[in-house]
C-alpha cells in the first residue's frame, strides 16, 4: 500500500467532513428549529405525560434485590428476577457473556432503581383522569399461579384500587431475549374511563461508554422508518418528542439494547428526556383505550433486552415484522459493505473455527477480488520505480526549466505507458474495506473474547504485549500509550517493507518524511482491535508478494 497514496486518501477524507460541516451541515440554531417543529406537532396529543419517581436513594445492588418481594425468571441465556414494587424489570444478567476474559462474573444489564446505576424497565396505563388511581412506580402487585418465570410458565400479577378497577399483567418470556407483556384492564364500576399504554426505560446516570464516534451508544428509535439517535450529553440539553403510526423506542450500548416496542397498528408518542437527574426514553399510545362500565380491555407491549447477535436480532426482526430492528447493531452509514463483511466473517468462521482465521480468509478473499486492479496498479508503480533513473537525467539536464521537465515527463510517461495516478486506484476501494472490517469488528460481539493463537487471546481488543517491557521479560507493566505490542511492530515492518517496493518520492525532504510514516501509523494503530492489525498485517504479505512478481516480470524500453 502507498504510503503516498494513505496520507492522500486521509487528507481528502478530511477536507470531505471539514467542507460539509461548513456549508452542508445545519447550524446549532437550525436544528433547535427543527427539534422545536418536532416538539410542536408532538405537543399536539392527548396522551398525558408520564411522571417519573423521584427517588434517589443509593444502596447497594444486593441490598436492592433483597429489599423486596420479587418473581425470580429464568431461560438458556438471561436470568434475574421482576420486582413485584412497580412490576419493574429492573435485574437481569447475561448468562452466556462474561464481563472479563478471565472472570466468571456474568454482564449486567438491569438494576434497580435504587442503585446509583440503576436502569430498568417499566410497562403501565396512564390516564388524565386525577380521580382514578392507577399503579406507580411504588404500586406493591400480587402474584397469581406460578412463582417463577420461565418459557413454559408465564406469571400473572394483580392490582386493585379503590374504584373496583383491575389491572392485570401477564408476562410470558421466550427462549432468547424478548419479554411479552399482556396488560388489561377490568372496569368492574359503573362508570367509563380513559387510558393510555405506555412503557419506559428509565437510567439513573450516564453508564461507561466507548465514546467513539464511529459508534452511537444511548437512546434511540425508530419512528416512521426514521432512524433517530441521540446521545446522553444531547438529551441532558434538550429532549425529544415525536408521534410515530410505527416503530420502537430504546436504549443502546455498545453490546446490548434494552427496547420497548408497542402493540402493532397502534399510534404513539415517543419521549426521550433528562428529568430528576435520570434518562428516560418511553413511548405512550395516543389514542385513549375506552374501558366502558364493567367491560374488559388489553394491550400488549413487546421487551427486548438482548446481546446485540447479528441473527438473534435479525429472527426478531423478522418475527414481530419491526422493520429497521438490525439497526440496533450500529452497521453505520457503510451498512452496504458492513453487512456482507459480517456475513464473510460469520460463514468462515464457522467452516475454520477461529475468528483469526476467518479475518485472515476475508483478506485473502478481498484480495483475490481485487486482483486485476491491484496487478493494473503495481505494473504502473513498478513501471514508475525503474523510470526513475531516467527521470533523474531529465530533471538534471533540465535543471531551472520547469515547463520543459513537465513535458519531457509526460512524453516518459506516454512512451512507457505509465499513469502516475494509476496507484491510487486500489486505495479508493480499500479505504472503504478497511473501515467496513474495522466496524464489524468494533460493533459486533462476534469478535468479543474470541482468541486467535498464542498471546493473542482476544481479537477485539489492542494487542497486550509491549516493546517497553520486552514483551513480558521485564517484569514492569507499561503506562497504555507505552503498549506497542508485537503485532503493531510487524505491522510496521510490513509498512516499511512495503516502501521500499514502491517509486521513492522525487523530493529529499518527502523521502525523508515518508521514511518515518510506518513508525508513526506503528503508534497511532496500536491501540487498535488486534484482528484490525491482523487483518492489515495479512493485507500487506500478500500485497507485497504479488507486488514482487509483478516487479520482476516489468521491463521498460527506455535505457
Amino acid at each position: 500500500m502507498d504510503t503516498k497514496n494513505i496520507i492522500a486518501a486521509i487528507s481528502l477524507s478530511a477536507a470531505v467532513i471539514i467542507l460539509y460541516s461548513l456549508f452542508f451541515a445545519p447550524t446549532p440554531q437550525e436544528r433547535k428549529q427543527i427539534q422545536s417543529e418536532k416538539n410542536i406537532t408532538s405537543e399536539s396529543t392527548d396522551a398525558p405525560s408520564l411522571e417519573q419517581n423521584n427517588e434517589t436513594i443509593k444502596i447497594s445492588r444486593k441490598e436492592a434485590i433483597n429489599e423486596g418481594n420479587r418473581i425470580l425468571f429464568e431461560n438458556d441465556n438471561i436470568k434475574g428476577s421482576i420486582s413485584l414494587t412497580g412490576s419493574k424489570i429492573d435485574d437481569l444478567e447475561f448468562k452466556k457473556f462474561k464481563k472479563t476474559l478471565d472472570g466468571d462474573d456474568n454482564v449486567t444489564l438491569l438494576n434497580p432503581s435504587k442503585v446509583k446505576n440503576g436502569y430498568y424497565v417499566e410497562t403501565g396505563w396512564a390516564t388524565t383522569n386525577k380521580n382514578i388511581d392507577i399503579p406507580n412506580s411504588k404500586s406493591v402487585w400480587k402474584i397469581k399461579g406460578n412463582q417463577k418465570l420461565t418459557p413454559n410458565s408465564p406469571i400473572k400479577l394483580t392490582w386493585l384500587n379503590d374504584q373496583n378497577i383491575k389491572f392485570e399483567k401477564k408476562i410470558s418470556i421466550d427462549n432468547q431475549y424478548l419479554f411479552s407483556v399482556d396488560q388489561t384492564i377490568i372496569n368492574n364500576s359503573e362508570k367509563s374511563y380513559n387510558f393510555y399504554p405506555y412503557g419506559q426505560i428509565i437510567r439513573n446516570e450516564i453508564p461507561e461508554i466507548t465514546n467513539f464516534f464511529i459508534l452511537h451508544e444511548g437512546p434511540i428509535c425508530i419512528i416512521n422508518s426514521e432512524l433517530v439517535e441521540k446521545d446522553y450529553d444531547d438529551i441532558q440539553e434538550e429532549g425529544y418528542s415525536e408521534n410515530a403510526d410505527k416503530g420502537f423506542c430504546g436504549v443502546t450500548d455498545k453490546f446490548w439494547i434494552t427496547s420497548l416496542i408497542p402493540q402493532e397498528n397502534r399510534k404513539f408518542r415517543a419521549d426521550i428526556d433528562y428529568k430528576n437527574n435520570k434518562f428516560r426514553t418511553n413511548f405512550i399510545e395516543t389514542s385513549p383505550t375506552e374501558i366502558g362500565a364493567n367491560e374488559t380491555k388489553s394491550n400488549k407491549i413487546k421487551i427486548l433486552l438482548a446481546a446485540k447477535e447479528v441473527r438473534v436480532i435479525d429472527e426478531y426482526a423478522k418475527k414481530l415484522n419491526i422493520e429497521k430492528l438490525d439497526l440496533v447493531i450500529d452497521w453505520g452509514y457503510l451498512y452496504m459493505l458492513t453487512r456482507p463483511m459480517w456475513f464473510a466473517l460469520d460463514y468462515f468462521y464457522k467452516l475454520l473455527g477461529n475468528y483469526g482465521l476467518a479475518i485472515i480468509a476475508v483478506t485473502l478473499s478481498i484480495r483475490i477480488v481485487l486482483f486485476p486492479m491491484a496487478q493494473m496498479s503495481f505494473r504502473s508503480m513498478s513501471r514508475m520505480k525503474l523510470l526513475q533513473p531516467e527521470m533523474a537525467r531529465i530533471k538534471e539536464v533540465n535543471k531551472g526549466d520547469k515547463t520543459k521537465i513537465q513535458q519531457e515527463m509526460m512524453a516518459l510517461y506516454k512512451k512507457e505507458k505509465v499513469n502516475p495516478l494509476s496507484g491510487c486506484l486500489p486505495m479508493i476501494p480499500m479505504i472503504f474495506i478497511f473501515f467496513a472490517l474495522y466496524k464489524v469488528l468494533f460493533v459486533t460481539l462476534d469478535g468479543r473474547h474470541k482468541p486467535f493463537y498464542g498471546y493473542l487471546v482476544d481479537l477485539s481488543s489492542r494487542d497486550p504485549t509491549s516493546i517497553f517491557n520486552l514483551f513480558g521479560l521485564i517484569n514492569w507493566a507499561p503506562p497504555e500509550f507505552l503498549l506497542i505490542g508485537a503485532l503493531p511492530l510487524f505491522f510496521g515492518l510490513t509498512m516499511w517493507l512495503q516502501q521500499k517496493l514502491n517509486p521513492a518520492p522525487p523530493d529529499p525532504v518527502q523521502a525523508k518524511i515518508f521514511m518515518f510514516f510506518p513508525i508513526f501509523l506503528t503508534v497511532i494503530l496500536a491501540p487498535f482491535p488486534s484482528g484490525l492489525l491482523l487483518y492489515w498485517v495479512t493485507n500487506n504479505i500478500l500485497q507485497m508478494i504479488q507486488q514482487y512478481i509483478v516487479m520482476r516480470k516489468t521491463k521498460v524500453k527506455t535505457a
